[in-house]
């Protein structure tokens, strides 16, 4: 009897810019980047390569890239909600978190 086994690979790497190592076109590309960025205010370019074996459909990858920056959106969501609250909290009861501050300072 045969014994069939699967066998897959998928790579996802996520650049947000160039390395020294890379050639001029790269970081002249990144640096460009950058720029548009700064233009349009507050923008963030990440390159995302993803490499699947066996081939996926183009769809198929971008559904699940979407999903998951969907489920980034709600983390983000809920750090600045948490954010939001504890900044609340240090304006309402200050008194609650000067024992925090104090200890946090380095001691001389």
């Amino acid at each position: 009897m045969k014994v069939y086994k699967p066998e897959w690979r998928c790579t996802l790497s996520v650049t947000e810019g160039a390395e020294d190592s890379t050639d001029w076109k790269t970081r002249m590309a990144w640096r460009l980047r950058r720029m548009a960025d700064r233009l349009e205010g507050g923008g963030r370019t990440i390159k995302l390569d993803c490499q699947v074996s066996p081939e996926v459909a183009r769809e198929d990858v971008d559904d699940c890239l979407g999903k998951g920056f969907a489920v980034s959106q709600r983390l983000l969501t809920e750090l600045a909600q948490q954010a939001a609250c504890e900044d609340v909290m240090r304006d309402a009861k200050a008194e609650l978190f000067e024992e925090q501050e104090t200890a946090a300072e380095p001691k001389h």
